[in-house]
Order: structure tokens, then sequence, then C-alpha cells
């Protein structure tokens, strides 16, 4: 599932991002592994505190994040989040709220400062949808 930044730039959140989040229920998944090897990448396995990593050229822009602060777990998460268009793949995206949430829970510098960017983001949308919903009514 894309979270973090990347996610929220997905849904119409003006902000910059130098990388691509990526939460996977189970890191140990061999299909990750598979995916990565297919793109001439490879996978370095988490050592002692250290994260997994990709490495590679077709995958400088990819970070696996190993939890989410704040969230309920994977399971939980992914059957909340949004399912969307990203060329010709269907891709899993944590919704706008919940990345917020993530982010007012770890605190770092960071995403403090992005938080009011995206919190009118959500506003926005919010917006939108019940104008939407009005017309359908």
């Amino acid at each position: 599932m894309i979270v973090g930044a990347a996610a929220a730039t997905l849904q119409g959140a003006p902000v910059v991002t130098q990388d691509i989040d990526l939460w996977f229920k189970d890191l140990n998944d061999p299909g990750i592994k598979e995916a990565v090897q297919a793109v001439g990448g490879a996978w370095v396995a988490p050592v002692g505190l250290n994260p997994p990593m990709l490495a590679g050229e077709g995958l400088k822009l990819f970070d696996i994040v190993p939890t989410m602060h704040g969230l309920a777990d994977f399971s939980d998460e992914v059957r909340q989040s949004l399912v969307m268009s990203l060329g010709s793949a269907r891709v899993r995206v944590l919704k706008l709220e919940r990345i917020i949430k993530s982010k007012e829970t770890l605190k770092r510098p960071k995403d403090l400062l992005i938080l009011p960017a995206l919190r009118n983001a959500l506003s926005a949308i919010k917006t939108k949808r019940k104008r939407v919903q009005s017309r359908t009514d």
C-alpha cells in the first residue's frame, strides 16, 4: 500500500515528496523479492533494528515502511484504503485522514510542516464530496 506524502499527493494534497513509501502486510512475502528482482533491483533483508531496503537503479525512489505510527495494523488499514489507478496498475493508497493521523502521532518536524496543507486538502475533499452528494439526493 502506498502511504506517506506520495499517497497524499495522489489524493490531491499539494505537497512534494522525494520518495514513495510502501507499507506491506508481511515483509517476508516472497512476492516482494520477486517483484524487486523483476525490475533489476535487490531486496536487502532487515538486520537488527534496520528496516528492509530496496537497492537498484529502478528502485531509488521507493522506501519500505515497516510500521505506520498511530494507526491500526496493516490488515485494518488496507480494508479502509482507497484503490486508485496509477498508469495501468491499480494500487492501494492509505486514506488522507489516516496519513494525517500518523503524521500527528509521529510529530517529526518535516511532518508537522506539511500538516496544514494536508488538513486543507482533506477539507477540500470533504467539501467536494458534500457537493456531489447533495446533487445526487
